[in-house]
């Protein structure tokens, strides 16, 4: 896991909470970094060897990382999903559908040797079980946020939205998967419609080249910016300055983002595909792969601020299931099951 990904982040939030829980935890992490990431995670696993302490009543790895481990020890090993990478690729192209499909195999080695098998979401355990024929369905144990520290990093942060702009962000890393082609097109549609839209986009990716020949082909300079990679700080602005949040992804394990879209008290309109459904059943969530739906999903959002403030409270309220504590609670309790304890 790379510093400063959802993963990184969500994985230390988890290890933070547990050790406030009272369990001790030794972290393990490459050291030796590649210039293909999946090579490093290949090597890494490869030379895998457990220091520390000189037992563990268990040991957890996260996606593919682990797979040495499994089914080798005498400790109870647990596979944490965090996404099914062989569902994921299935909307991949090129080098990222190749590199992804030998990091597929190796979670599917992971998930068929470990003694337990954690997913995200239903969704996800589902599509783990197929992808990895796995005897059993993964235990389900969300993703988290950790609500005290993002409203902080919230509240230092202030932005108020501007008055004279309807402003949409969506933040994501650009894969195929993520369909911001759908969120381009529909911004072309509704320009006419909303005066003042702004749509703003955080992140990069194999895609970056892609979506801005488009953004350009749709004359969209002026309502749609990219923001690339920003800081933590930087981000929670962003959260702030916007009217809505909006991704049209088609494949989702869990979304992160959306906890913290709601964290913010934002409205979110997206695909009702994959996992999101049960992330956001309060969204306003379009038929995916359809710009029209999407276009209209957020028209009616932009249409009515009684909405925007209903779906910003019902939010609030909902990511409160996923604040760090409880989850952190809900994953000790599923490792002390595969532990026997």
């Amino acid at each position: 896991m790379r510093r400063g990904s959802g993963t990184y982040v969500g994985i230390r939030t988890l290890c933070d909470a547990l050790r406030t829980l009272g369990v001790e935890i030794d972290v393990v992490t490459p050291r030796v970094h590649l210039p293909v990431y999946t090579l490093e995670r290949i090597l890494f696993n490869e030379t895998l060897r457990l220091g520390g302490r000189a037992a563990y009543d268990a040991t957890i790895g996260f996606d593919l990382d682990g797979y040495r481990l499994a089914g080798r020890q005498a400790t109870p090993h647990i596979a944490a999903l965090k996404g099914v990478v062989a569902d994921e690729l299935r909307h991949e192209f090129g080098m990222t559908r190749a590199t992804m499909r030998v990091q597929a195999h190796y979670e599917a080695l992971h998930a068929s040797r470990a003694d337990g098998v954690l997913a995200t979401s239903r969704y996800s355990a589902e599509a783990a079980r197929d992808a990895y024929r796995l005897k059993e369905l993964p235990r389900i144990v969300p993703e988290l946020i950790d609500l005290e520290a993002w409203r902080a990093l919230l509240a230092a942060n202030s932005a108020p939205p501007d008055p004279a702009r309807f402003t949409v962000l969506s933040v994501c890393r650009f894969y195929p998967r993520k369909r911001l082609h759908l969120l381009l097109e529909a911004a072309a549609q509704l320009r006419s419609r909303i005066p003042g839209l702004a749509v703003r986009i955080v992140g990069n990716g194999p895609e970056a080249g892609r979506l801005r020949e488009l953004h350009g082909r749709l004359r969209l300079a002026g309502t749609v910016e990219f923001l690339g990679d920003v800081s933590r700080a930087q981000l929670a602005g962003e959260y702030n300055r916007c009217d809505m949040f909006c991704m049209p992804s088609v494949q989702e394990g869990f979304g992160v983002v959306f906890l913290e879209a709601m964290a913010a008290s934002k409205p979110i309109v997206a695909g009702r595909a994959a996992a999101v459904p049960e992330v956001v059943p309060h969204g306003v969530l379009a038929e995916p792969d359809n710009t029209e739906a999407l276009a209209a999903g957020i028209a009616s959002v932009y249409e009515s601020a009684e909405l925007r403030a209903r779906l910003g409270a019902t939010g609030s309220d909902w990511v409160k299931q996923f604040d760090a504590p409880r989850v952190a609670a809900q994953f000790l309790e599923q490792v002390l099951i595969y532990c026997g304890t």
